[in-house]
């Protein structure tokens, strides 16, 4: 396809931009006493746990190869409680990283004083920080900038540029091989090595503005929202091909962050035009009913207990809580004062829902528990997807920080 110059690049982004900125051992560990005191356990049978066995084979088999077994087939998140943190990044010092697209910079927040500790100078239009599959790296997307530049978590410290073509967001792949940078303008969905960044495969699109994603429970397939022409695609992760498309049932939707139930058999999918989210089943790919939350309604976090989820209504400066259990929402929380909370993420504790405040050039620190306002942060210009670091979880499916 035709490629854009980077005035006209800038200029549409620009645009774009203005028009939306108006394991396990411990839980089952016992002492011996314990065991003395309990009533004996009837042993199961060898057929029962024959047939045990099978199903977890069964169900091991259907997993993307290489890809590592959910904790807990019943609860994607079953990783992400609270404090559970990988050896990987244990000794990483908390930190909220803020792209501020605007600014060309990343503000980086200590999140015990609520201060700017400091700003990294980075590549043009910085859209999300997003932590590396295996949580070592947190990638900057410099979108216009056509690089992604690193940043040691250790340190804070930045790296240099690696050469990227439009990476507005970025995903990696279950098992960890491929990082798959959503190319907006470029229309593509394009597979590169999840170290080297190296291209291994573009994979063109017929929608505009791919920017949001997440997968199924067994990694075989990811669905991807177009946010330019209100669609969705389905796509095989191992093949690396769209194998399914739909419209939304909506003229003009507007499809923003995508998230998977905790059971994996809902999906649901914020738009900013129809002010909700749709609730899709992923593997029937049909289609999905609209479910209202509040105006641009824009990005989705999963709480630590797996039992709700926040979602960001950036055009009036609320968060509506959805259960989990009942599909139907059970709060609204509104910013004191007025905000435009977008993209974030969880503090390691669950305790605090970190947020961008888009058109306010601030960040939201808000309490999970009853969504006070803990505190509101300047920061640069058009903040955007930030990212809490270190989170619990054994590895990133990308973006702000998609954990499993």
């Amino acid at each position: 396809m035709a490629r854009h110059s980077p005035a006209r690049r800038r200029a549409v982004r620009l645009r774009v931009a203005g028009a939306l900125l108006l394991v396990c051992a411990a839980a089952s560990a016992c002492a011996a006493s314990d065991e003395q005191t309990r009533p004996a356990r009837a042993k199961p049978s060898r057929t029962s746990s024959a047939s045990a066995s099978a199903a977890a084979s069964k169900a091991a088999a259907r997993l993307l190869p290489g890809m590592p077994p959910p904790l807990d087939p019943h609860d994607l998140y079953a990783a992400d409680r609270p404090g559970k943190l990988s050896p990987v990044v244990r000794g990483f010092p908390s930190r909220v990283y803020v792209p501020n697209t605007l600014s060309n910079t990343v503000s980086v927040i200590d999140p015990k004083t609520y201060k700017v500790i400091r700003t990294l100078q980075v590549g043009s239009q910085p859209q999300h920080v997003v932590p590396s599959w295996d949580l070592k790296t947190l990638w900057v997307n410099n979108d216009l900038g056509n690089s992604l530049t690193p940043i040691d978590p250790a340190t804070g410290k930045a790296g240099r540029p690696v050469d990227v073509h439009d990476p507005y967001n970025l995903y990696f792949t279950p098992d960890g091989k491929y990082a798959v940078v959503m190319a907006s303008m470029d229309r593509a969905l394009v597979f590169r090595d999840a170290h080297t960044m190296r291209v291994v495969k573009s994979v063109p699109v017929s929608c505009y503005g791919v920017n949001h994603a997440d997968f199924s429970p067994d990694g075989r397939y990811f669905i991807v929202s177009c946010e330019f022409s209100g669609e969705l695609l389905k796509v095989d992760t191992a093949r690396m091909k769209v194998i399914g498309q739909q419209r939304l049932p909506l003229a003009g939707a507007m499809p923003q962050d995508v998230k998977i139930s905790p059971d994996g058999r809902t999906w649901y999918i914020a738009d900013m035009e129809a002010d909700g989210v749709w609730v899709l089943n992923g593997d029937a790919f049909t289609r999905p009913r609209l479910l209202s939350t509040g105006q641009g309604a824009h990005g989705l976090y999963v709480s630590r207990d797996s039992r709700s989820m926040y979602i960001t209504n950036r055009g009036e400066g609320t968060v509506s809580v959805l259960s989990f259990a009942t599909g139907k929402l059970v709060e609204r929380w509104r910013l004191p004062g007025g905000g435009s909370p977008d993209m974030g993420g969880i503090s390691a504790d669950g305790k605090v829902l970190w947020l961008s405040g888009r058109y306010n050039s601030e960040v939201y620190a808000i309490a999970t528990r009853d969504g006070r306002l803990l505190a509101r942060i300047p920061v640069g210009g058009g903040p955007h997807g930030l990212a809490v670091f270190p989170q619990p979880g054994r590895y990133s499916l990308g973006h702000t920080g998609v954990f499993r």
